[in-house]
């Protein structure tokens, strides 16, 4: 932390007062009445207020001094990032023609008596495109693909896959166009069940062609349980999908793929069959950034004079590349200006600026006099009465922009066609810029670092530098046996907004591979020689808590049993847990005794009668034997999965 400030004079008006009639006693000393009510005493009073008001204001000169220090050796307060989240429009039919929606369509969370709404922006137009089934093509295992257009059209039941479905068995459908980012409605009829496979988890994958091959599509809904049965599919189908050509048909091809079943999963005995087949346009999705977009600011004329600055009208400015659009009217019309991080490559052509983004103020290049008394001019001077303007930027960001999935959900444009708007996953990635006390912590690890990685500490700076959005990052020493010698573990912990309710899952805790990346890149550059880096998520101990409690007479056991849930959630909580609420410690194991002592805390417990912890596995689902503590290695977390709460009361 910073070193504290020094007071220059640490008297008060009090101090004041007490010295003036000391000093009174001295030089007058008839001047016996030193009471309140005596006139000379108010001036004295008054004297020693204006004082104190003095030195309080010289005591703020060490402060100005440090953050004037923190300026001149680059120290600039980080901006707030803009959370982004993937939001689906949803049409109120399907049509027959593409529907557009433009950059900047503006979505919302429904707004409360207690709570703005918080704004959203598309960050990119959006074209949901029109399409019908052109052809249906089975695929068999190793063979050739068998076109059953024709027989689809007689109304035939065709057998999806081999007749003993095998895994790469395939039933392709061609669609009239591509629709990337698309939602896709599939309508099937069937007349035999695929017999042997689970409705709730069948083998099967559905995939579009885009232009790096078969790309997974995400299953919205399948009312048709694996094939088994009349209904509708939906998919979300990835971005680059694209029409190709197979044999002499070309279409937008979509596949339903047999995979290999899991272990215990059920498979086909049968295949199942199709009767008739529609496709058909419901929606799109595009992302959103809780921003809002500045449009053809104007900022004023220029002075000529080099280092001018001026201030954009709304800050902070998210950080874009490039964060700001800046243009300058000049003989040619209006010309562009670069926005750099300093002025130290440029020229006195150089079209260059730099912008706070902080604080939206923006600084043309200065003039500055050289060893040998020549003046130099570090990027070019806009002429004098030359008007500027912000073409575009964007404001807002911030920790409140991480709202759960399902929170956006109002249109704010009028949009032809489209009945609703919704976030199927949580917006993630809001930060809140940094304050000076943070700015003042971090400048003397900067200095000590100067951008290199040495200790572990300085990989973490590093770390959280590069991707302030992140929830936790800590650094461990790699195992020799695992990562090699001189290895360094870096574990990231993405944000997560919990579902209503207040639970999170546990792919929201996985980092994106986008995030891991830019992580590694920017610690590899400054990592010393030889030393390897290893950058991931941390493992996750899943722990379910099995207890038994007794409620208060007359209390509502529905209620207790809800709250006590909670109350688990929240302490074995990675981000927001653990005794100080700033999530659970790194490698500290979980005890029954602790336990005893959350649920007794919550109210309308009377007694707590047992409790059992069970290490689980979140991905499959599986308990191990009940104990009483679960140790947790260095770089492992707790995640709670499936706690179970009994609650004894009158009725029980």
């Amino acid at each position: 932390m910073a070193l504290p400030s020094p007071h220059l004079d640490d008297r008060r008006f009090q101090q004041f007062v007490d010295d003036a009639k000391r000093y009174i006693q001295q030089r007058a000393p008839e001047w016996t009445d030193h009471n309140v009510s005596d006139p000379g005493v108010t001036l004295v009073e008054t004297v020693a207020h204006m004082a104190d008001q003095i030195v309080y204001r010289l005591n703020r000169v060490p402060e100005k001094n440090h953050l004037a220090f923190l300026d001149l050796i680059g120290i600039t307060l980080f901006p707030p990032s803009a959370a982004r989240t993937d939001v689906t429009f949803w049409l109120s039919a399907p049509l027959d023609e593409a529907v557009r929606l433009p950059v900047g369509t503006e979505i919302a969370t429904a707004r409360t008596e207690s709570e703005e709404a918080v704004v959203f922006a598309t960050e990119r137009e959006l074209t949901v495109y029109s399409c019908e089934l052109a052809y249906l093509v089975v695929q068999r295992n190793g063979e050739t693909a068998a076109d059953r257009t024709s027989e689809l059209a007689e109304a035939k039941d065709l057998l999806c896959f081999s007749e003993s479905p095998q895994p790469g068995d395939c039933l392709m459908f061609g669609l009239t166009a591509a629709v990337p980012r698309c939602a896709v409605a599939l309508t099937l009829d069937s007349r035999v069940d695929g017999v042997g496979v689970d409705p709730r988890q069948p083998p099967l994958v559905w995939e579009a062609w885009t232009e790096d091959g078969w790309t997974a599509c995400e299953v919205d809904r399948d009312g048709t349980g694996g094939l088994n049965r009349p209904g509708e599919v939906v998919l979300h189908v990835p971005g680059g999908h694209t029409k190709s050509r197979s044999g002499r048909r070309e279409a937008g091809w979509l596949r339903c793929r047999v995979t290999e079943p899991a272990t215990g999963q059920p498979f086909y005995t049968t295949s199942p069959t199709v009767r008739s087949a529609e496709a058909f346009t419901i929606g799109g999705t595009t992302g959103a950034v809780h921003a809002e977009t500045v449009r053809d600011e104007a900022l004023g004329e220029s002075s000529g004079l080099p280092g001018q600055r001026l201030r954009l009208a709304a800050a902070p400015v998210v950080g874009d590349v490039p964060p700001l659009n800046l243009q300058i009217a000049e003989r040619d019309g209006w010309v562009d200006w670069d926005v750099v991080p300093h002025f130290a490559a440029s020229g006195p052509d150089d079209r260059h600026l730099t912008l706070d983004a902080a604080t939206g103020e923006i600084a043309f290049g200065p003039s500055v006099r050289e060893a040998d008394g020549t003046m130099r001019q570090y990027g070019a001077v806009p002429p004098k009465g030359a008007v500027i303007r912000a073409r575009s930027y964007r404001t807002g960001g911030g920790r409140h922009g991480n709202v759960a999935r399902g929170a956006v959900q109002v249109l704010r444009n009028s949009v032809p066609y489209v009945s609703e708007v919704i976030n199927r996953e949580a917006a993630r990635g809001g930060v809140d810029g940094e304050t000076v006390d943070e700015a003042k912590a971090r400048a003397p690890i900067t200095l000590r670092a100067q951008d290199r990685a040495v200790t572990l500490r300085d990989y973490e700076e590093l770390a959280r530098r590069a991707a302030p959005e992140t929830a936790r990052i800590t650094c461990l020493e790699g195992k020799s046996d695992e990562h090699g010698a001189h290895a360094v573990r870096v574990l990231v912990v993405p944000q997560a907004v919990p579902d209503p309710g207040g639970w999170l899952r546990f792919e929201q805790l996985v980092p994106g591979d986008a995030l891991l990346e830019r992580i590694t890149r920017y610690l590899d550059e400054r990592r010393l020689l030889g030393t390897r880096l290893a950058v991931g998520p941390p493992f996750y101990q899943g722990i379910t808590v099995v207890a038994t409690v007794h409620a208060f007479r007359g209390a509502d056991t529905d209620k207790v049993r809800r709250q006590a849930h909670e109350a688990l959630y929240r302490h074995l909580d990675p981000l927001t847990g653990g005794a100080h609420g700033t999530g659970w410690p790194f490698g500290r194991p979980v005890q029954s005794g602790e336990i005893f002592a959350v649920l007794q805390r919550v109210p309308g417990v009377e007694l707590v009668d047992q409790v059992l912890l069970h290490p689980a596995d979140p991905l499959t689902g599986k308990r191990g034997d009940a104990t009483e503590r679960i140790d947790l290695e260095a770089p492992a977390l707790v995640f709670s999965f499936d706690h179970r709460v009994r609650v004894i009361g009158d009725g029980s």
